[in-house]
């Protein structure tokens, strides 16, 4: 069979293709603009594209700049370049005859992509373009705040996506103050200040005792981030950066990490003002993005080389992740969830599993987890994440209702 080939470039087909492709990924949330269009022209031209394969990865490789894009990437580069009918239906486009790489069988087409498809498109089609029904499995309308806070990260589309990103940049975490070990001078107390009553006789000559009074200091506890990065949380781990990089823009002491394969310490890129570069320089440096997990290894190394130099004055943990570990709750995953929960004042576990209604903690992971957390909440939407501004701003407990029926189904 001979290898399919692409148009000539000098028809000008190939350059305006290339150009609504763009425009398509950037409808969809991916940051291109007209150099990388330029970009990708000149790459096709100068690899001298002759199969699929080649001309897959050419685009990729301009297009594609963080490794969540890659799924995005993915979708939209068999919804455009391999079904032509879709596109004509969608978009109203001349697309050459071109097929790309194999897209999995049954994968739902992602709302983002699908937002972005149907921008521009006519609101009544010509008779020609109806010819065969043509039907995209998403609901391409708005939806009001009430229904945006209820709905799954994973099914949003470009625009809520949008949305959900500036609820969050918008969202502030305070946390209860804590006492510490400190005191400041207060005006009247329960308890006497000797030292500064002995300075202020002295200064008084010795005539005149004033009695000066102090009471504990109080302070916002540090918060520290504990974020999980594989494959099956890249959808809700890529919008649990943007709630990290807010807390760590909105306060002080706030440390963050994600987890994989392996642990990677991300508490000075988020400190970035501008979010896209933030997560820019996260990607660069976290090397196991949509990978396995071994929770137990990366929590081990947490707790040897981290805990200790961000867990003091009653740190707060929030530790985010769906527990499927790849070691199936092998290598002291209990032993080391143990540990952390020793080592800080409340650990909170996130978990977006707990979005389906039927979900039982069976797994092994999950299992040794359970014990050793002091919360057990959902994080899937904008609701889960204001729903835990209220947890933590009421008094710690041991132990919740919630947690506790988890904790029989788990036993």
């Amino acid at each position: 069979m001979d290898t399919p080939r692409l148009p000539p470039a000098t028809d000008g087909r190939l350059v305006e293709n290339v150009m609504h492709f763009a425009r398509t990924l950037r409808a969809a949330g991916l940051p291109v603009g007209p150099g990388r269009v330029i970009d990708a022209v000149n790459a096709l031209k100068a690899v001298g594209v002759t199969n699929k394969a080649d001309f897959y990865w050419t685009l990729h490789a301009v297009f594609v700049s963080r490794r969540d894009q890659r799924d995005l990437f993915d979708q939209a580069f068999h919804v455009f370049w391999r079904n032509p009918d879709l596109l004509k239906k969608m978009m109203s486009l001349l697309l050459p005859e071109m097929t790309g790489p194999e897209q999995p069988q049954g994968e739902e087409i992602s709302r983002r992509l699908a937002d972005a498809l149907n921008e521009g498109r006519d609101s009544k089609p010509k008779a020609e373009e109806v010819e065969e029904k043509v039907e995209i499995e998403a609901t391409l309308t708005w939806s009001d705040r009430e229904l945006l806070n209820r709905m799954d990260f994973e099914k949003m589309s470009a625009e809520e996506w949008r949305e959900a990103r500036r609820a969050i940049a918008r969202l502030t975490l305070p946390l209860a103050e804590v006492t510490t070990r400190r005191f400041r001078p207060t005006p009247s107390g329960a308890r006497a200040d000797l030292r500064a009553t002995l300075r202020a006789a002295l200064r008084a000559g010795g005539d005149v005792i004033p009695l000066r009074w102090k009471k504990p200091r109080t302070r916002t506890p540090p918060l520290v981030v504990l974020c999980d990065i594989s494959g099956s949380m890249t959808r809700y781990s890529r919008m649990a950066l943007h709630f990290m990089h807010a807390l760590t823009n909105d306060r002080d002491r706030v440390y963050s990490f994600l987890f994989g394969t392996r642990l990677t310490n991300v508490t000075r890129d988020l400190r970035l003002k501008d979010v896209d570069a933030a997560l820019d320089r996260v990607a660069e440096h976290a090397e196991d993005w949509s990978g396995g997990t071994r929770i137990g290894q990366c929590l081990r190394e947490f707790n040897l080389r981290w805990s200790r130099r961000v867990l003091g004055q009653g740190a707060v943990v929030l530790f985010v992740s769906d527990g499927l570990d790849r070691d199936a709750g092998a290598g002291g995953l209990a032993r080391e969830v143990e540990r952390l929960h020793k080592s800080c004042r409340r650990l909170i576990w996130l978990n977006p599993l707990l979005r389906y209604d039927q979900f039982q903690p069976k797994s092994l992971g999950i299992r040794a987890i359970l014990p050793h957390v002091d919360e057990f909440r959902p994080a899937h939407n904008l609701a889960s994440m204001a729903e835990l501004v209220q947890v933590l701003n009421a008094p710690p407990t041991a132990t919740n209702a919630g947690l506790a029926k988890w904790r029989e189904k788990a036993a």
